[in-house]
């Protein structure tokens, strides 16, 4: 028997997991999947938790439901990856060997790597919305919260969906609103970038999004520290901008098990070949998702349409074949303006977001840097697709592959 072992069961890991099964014999390949966590979480869909419009039960479902029969599913902690040896080593000094080994353990939240943030106003006047415990703590406080400066604020890159701190402050705008008190509060949207946005023409349509919103942009600002006496967020070179209410998304990094066994960068994202995925000194691993240290968005499209080009290339590998398959970054994303609309980008690692119609060119339904509503209910319409046919690795209707089909050139 030969062995295929993942490690995390998150969206990548699962979409492996289903893939691989259906393709290979069990009688001579087994399939091996190791996680902590036996819930699986739609982490697209924290974002509208604190607005009260997505619960709990809504983005939490058990994993066993979204496995396939005849993978082995071992819930514990990683200690470490001993590649040299092919084996994976559990807790409790338990072992896994591998003939070939596929980590998607994506990117963790590192909180205290910001001096003040888990600090006295933990969870009182600063949160974040990449947990479900911070989802549910920030709905809890806009119950009540009487108003004042309201600030969205990004540590550093990369992170989790680059354009839900964006979503955030959009359907933040239009939550207050509705809710009659929009002029007590004062919303800000700070970054380390120079836009709001890394993409030059998405960055302009978003910037001015925030502007028509009377939501105010703070670029180029790299956080040192929280002061919780002050409520200030203060950068390295000395600006300070108060908050009332901070929501913050917090240093994203590797799991700690990559650094631990000496595969990962200075982040713990494991360095892979960025077309293959395939590790750049071990022929036999793999890095999938938000795992993976490639140049493009630690999003859940990524990790779909990677995984597709993965799955091909591990059969490849398998029989023995060049690796052909190619990702080419691609990545698109709904983004939440507020008010039941939203606009979409699509773009990989050469193109950036263009205007034009998705998925099909000239047809849409959806259009590209376009705010409307049909793009609000694609996004909404996704959650289902989510845990009802991507996971379960089940065909969809678009293309791994970035397509120019549809698309309108920017001149500057």
């Amino acid at each position: 028997m030969k062995n295929i072992v993942i490690l995390g069961s998150g969206t990548a890991g699962t979409i492996m997991a289903n893939k691989l099964r259906k393709s290979l014999p069990a009688k001579t390949w087994n399939i091996t999947l190791v996680d902590r966590e036996r819930n699986h979480y739609y982490q697209p869909g924290f974002l509208f938790i604190p607005f009260g419009s997505y619960s709990e039960s809504d983005v939490v479902k058990p994993k066993a439901g979204f496995l396939p029969s005849g993978v082995n599913v071992i819930y514990t902690d990683i200690d470490k990856i001993e590649p040299q040896q092919n084996h994976v080593l559990l807790a409790k000094n338990k072992s896994l060997g591998y003939d070939f080994l596929i980590i998607a353990t994506g990117a963790q939240l590192k909180p205290d790597e910001t001096p003040g943030l888990k600090d006295k106003l933990y969870y009182k006047n600063i949160f974040d919305f990449y947990t479900l415990a911070g989802s549910l703590a920030l709905f809890e406080l806009f119950k009540t919260w009487k108003g004042g400066k309201l600030v969205m604020a990004i540590t550093e890159l990369p992170f989790k969906c680059p354009v839900a701190p964006i979503e955030f402050v959009c359907l933040a705008e239009a939550f207050f609103e509705k809710k009659g008190m929009r002029e007590k509060i004062d919303i800000t949207f700070v970054t380390p970038l120079s836009g709001a946005f890394t993409k030059p023409v998405c960055s302009d349509v978003l910037t001015e999004v925030l502007e028509k919103k009377g939501i105010k942009i703070v670029t180029d600002f790299y956080i040192e520290r929280i002061d919780n006496d002050t409520k200030t967020l203060i950068s390295y070179d000395g600006k300070e901008v108060p908050f009332d209410v901070l929501v913050i998304v917090p240093v994203n990094k590797g799991d700690d098990m990559i650094e631990r066994s000496g595969l990962g960068d200075d982040l713990n994202f494991v360095p892979v070949n960025k077309h293959t995925l395939q590790h750049e000194v071990y022929y036999n691993i793999f890095a999938v998702g938000d795992a993976a240290a490639i140049p493009t968005s630690k999003a859940g499209s990524v990790a779909h349409f990677a995984a597709d080009v993965l799955f091909e290339n591990i059969m490849s590998a398998i029989n023995g074949k060049p690796l052909e398959a190619k990702f080419d970054g691609h990545s698109n994303c709904y983004i939440e303006t507020g008010y039941g609309k939203a606009t979409l980008v699509d773009f990989n690692y050469d193109t950036e977001p263009l205007p034009g119609t998705y998925p099909l060119a000239g047809i849409g339904p959806f259009k590209l840097l376009s705010i409307t509503r049909i793009n609000h209910w694609g996004k909404l319409m996704f959650r289902w697709i989510y845990w009802y046919i991507l996971l379960k690795a089940r065909p969809l209707p678009v293309s791994n592959h970035m397509s120019m089909a549809g698309k309108k050139q920017v001149v500057n």
